[in-house]
């Protein structure tokens, strides 16, 4: 796969070239930001009542869904949301929406809708 050419940061008045939104000084800043906007864990509704919840879910859904689809069987360590809730406490608490998932898994699905790789496929 050919690499992507570099261009300049989107910071304005930076003009260090990458091949991402920005150069990496100013990720590092544009992370810290967005995390500083989305809260704590608590905040955003993983609380007590969550982790009571998770655990009496896991007991119930032991193995990973995505590993089974893939003919292996491999403990689930995360309750994940098939459609990020987004603060949305209906849809967080809707049971539903809820999957078991192995680390990798959710890592790897976490990362193809939380990140840039995301906005690359979709160009």
């Amino acid at each position: 796969m050919p690499a992507r050419p570099k261009r300049p940061c989107n910071r304005p008045g930076c003009r260090r070239l990458t091949t991402e939104r920005y150069c990496e000084e100013h990720m590092r800043e544009y992370r810290q930001r967005q995390d500083r906007e989305r809260g704590t864990a608590h905040e955003r509704g993983y609380d007590a009542r969550w982790r009571r919840a998770r655990a009496v879910y896991l007991r119930e859904h032991p193995l990973c869904r995505e590993c089974e689809r893939e003919g292996r069987i491999t403990p689930a360590t995360v309750v994940d949301h098939i459609v990020p809730h987004k603060g949305d406490m209906e849809l967080f608490w809707d049971r539903e929406n809820w999957q078991p998932l192995c680390a990798r898994h959710h890592n790897i699905k976490t990362a193809r809708e939380d990140s840039s790789f995301a906005r690359r496929a979709s160009r």
